[in-house]
Formats: C-alpha cells, structure tokens, sequence
C-alpha cells in the first residue's frame, strides 16, 4: 500500500510540474500591432514565454485557424466583421468577464458591439480608420479622393493598393458612393471594373504596413492604409500625411479573442486582463499609434498623438465612416470579386 501510494504521489508530481512547466501563450496578431516592451514584461509577471505568429490580413488569418491552427494558438485579434463567422464555426470560446476585471476600463461606446452585444467572446484591443497614407507634396487635404487610385486621370503618380479583399473593394465601393458593405452584384460589378485596372497601374498590391513603408521610402506616393500605419508613418517622417477621403472611409474595431480549442485558456484570460490595464493600454496605443478604447488608457497617451486627427479624427470625419458587417453567406460574392481581381 505505502509503495503504491508513493507511486501515485510521485505520478502526481510529475504530471504536475509537467502541467506547471508549460507557461507559453500563443499570441496570432497582426504584423507591428503591440509593444515588444509590454510581451517581455507580460512573461517577466507570470513567469511564461509568449510565441506570437504574425498575419497581414483578416482572409489569411481565417484560412489559417480553419487549416488546424484553431488548436495551436491562444490568443487571436480578430477585426470587427469576422467575428459573427468565428463564432458560428465554433472558434471562439467565451470569455469569463469576471477573470478580466480590467474589462471595466473600457469606454462605454465600444463596450457591447453589435458583433459581439454581451462581449461573450471579445474585449476590445484598438479601433481606427482606413485611408490614403501620402507623401504632402503629392496630395492636398482638400484634394483626398479615392480617385488618387481609381480614377486614371487623377493618379499620374505611383500609388500602392491594399492587399485586403473586403478593405480594397470597402475603398472603391465609397468612391461610387456605394454603401460600405453593398451586396448589388451590379454595384459590385462596377467596383470591380475600376479595380483591375487600378491593379495594373499601380506600383504594387501590399499589406497596410509595407504601404506605409513604401511611401517612406519614397518609392510610392500614395498607399490605402490603416490609420495607425498612417500615424506612425507621419512620425517618421513629417512630409507624409494620412487622410480620410472626402467620400468616406471605414471605420473599425480591432478585439482580443480566446480560440474555443485554446491550449492555455487560463494565461489566455490573465493576457487580456493585463493588456486592458490603463498604462499597458496607453503603452500599446503609443506603440502602435492606433487609437485605444480604453478610457483609463487615455489621459497616459502621447499628447501629440491624442491631438493627431489620423488617430482621433473629428466628429464629422467620422460621420462619413462606416464599420463593415460579416454578409453571412451573401460574402461568397465578395471571394469571387476577390478571385477576379487577384487573377487579371
């Protein structure tokens, strides 16, 4: 009896310190989207390894958690449409608010989106705007259009498009002065007419980022970009600018999520407390210069970043904006549009 009871102890140890030893949180967030600074400190408080897997966009990161990858990360940011799709394939798993009394921090405006109305299975991380990312010796406040991209007689310079089916054809729609989130198939037909041949003259087709750093660069003199790219991008360098087009833009809400076959729920649950923290917030916001949704984050932001409109653009800017919704089974016209686009 006492031999198998120091058996099963010394089975119970081990399976313990097994357990114990594997503190990794897998983190799938977008490219440049948090503060090395605030992972390293993350590990350093509780004693873990975070393993952080890059995408560029919303499609990618789909393909890849449906491809198997649901059950290797922990942690996803999901944008705002894409959530009702996880959610009804089973990706998501809900999150337990009383685990994250940081929640509390957020500001009431972005608290119960329409994609998520209780906040079961998304917190919200940052939220910003789509637009054209320029160098301002090629484009005038008064003079932002989508047309720098799509219409032939206005665009003599090199202009780099968003490599972001839902982003891309979001751009184009407003430019018709089409809803942002238009299902017409004529509509659609004429969008995509004026984008195949933007395509071909444009420099190159590329994620927000590497437009970004095409414009710095110099080799482009206009990119589709998200705002925070746009900010950073005129702290680099003061002779770019970022700009919402007079025709309107999107607007959107980037959100923490927990994968439903998540390999570490519990560190899962301490990562989205500690981020929702008002100093790791403001920490992030001022990282990645994408505008935060915590209120406890605001008053610790960089003052010239709170007053930057590419961040926190006025009310009336934002009137012209809209979010983009998950169409349900009417997005199979948009992955067709996307397959005729990419291929001529």
């Amino acid at each position: 009896m006492k031999i198998r009871l120091f058996i099963s102890m010394v089975c119970l140890c081990a399976a313990t310190l097994t357990r114990g030893e594997d503190r990794t949180l897998n983190l799938f967030i977008w490219s440049e989207y948090i503060d090395p600074t605030v992972v390293t400190d993350f590990e350093n408080e509780f004693q873990c390894k975070v393993v952080i897997d890059l995408y560029e966009d919303a499609e990618g990161m789909m393909s890849k958690l449906q491809g198997g990858g649901a059950s290797l990360y922990d942690v996803v940011v999901p944008p705002d449409y894409i959530v009702p799709g996880m959610r009804k394939l089973g990706l998501l798993r809900p999150i337990k608010l009383n685990k994250i009394p940081n929640f509390e921090n957020i500001e009431p405006r972005f608290k119960g989106p329409p994609f998520d109305p209780r906040n079961q299975f998304t917190v919200p991380y940052q939220w910003g705007t789509v637009g054209i990312f320029a160098r301002t010796n090629a484009l005038r406040s008064a003079e932002a259009s989508w047309g720098v991209f799509f219409d032939p007689a206005k665009n003599g310079k090199t202009f780099v498009l968003i490599d972001s089916m839902r982003d891309l054809i979001g751009a184009a729609l407003k430019y018709k002065g089409f809803k942002l989130n238009s299902t017409d198939p004529a509509e659609l037909k004429t969008v995509r007419d004026m984008i195949v041949p933007a395509k071909n003259r444009a420099f190159a087709m590329e994620s927000s980022v590497g437009g970004k750093n095409r414009v710095l660069g110099k080799s482009a003199q206009f990119a589709i970009v998200y705002s925070g790219e746009g900010a950073r991008g005129m702290t680099e360098d003061p002779a770019t600018v970022y700009l919402i087009p007079k025709e309107g833009s999107q607007i959107w809400l980037d959100s923490l999520a927990i994968l439903a076959n998540a390999p570490h729920p519990e560190l899962a649950e301490k990562f989205l407390n500690y981020v929702l923290d008002g100093k790791v917030g403001a920490r992030i916001s001022n990282f990645t210069q994408f505008s935060t949704p915590n209120k406890a984050s605001k008053p610790l932001i960089n003052k010239e970043l709170l007053n930057n409109p590419a961040m926190y653009p006025p009310a009336e800017v934002l009137a012209r904006c809209e979010f983009l919704q998950d169409l349900g089974p009417k997005s199979r016209i948009y992955d067709e549009l996307w397959t005729q686009i990419k291929s001529r």
